[in-house]
């Protein structure tokens, strides 16, 4: 029974870090994307002029 016990523990931690993993990766993809509109917004008003 401890054995049973100790993974089902394994499995649900397992899960819970793949599945967080996948969350992070998306959070990452949306900051860099909305970096990319105001990098493109600062070029399109000439901020970035040298």
């Amino acid at each position: 029974m401890k054995r049973l016990t100790a993974l089902l523990l394994l499995a649900l931690f397992s899960a819970g870090t793949l599945t967080a993993c996948n969350t992070v990766k998306g959070a990452g993809q949306d900051v860099q994307k909305v970096g990319e509109e105001v990098e493109d917004a600062a070029e399109d008003t000439g901020a970035t002029d040298d």
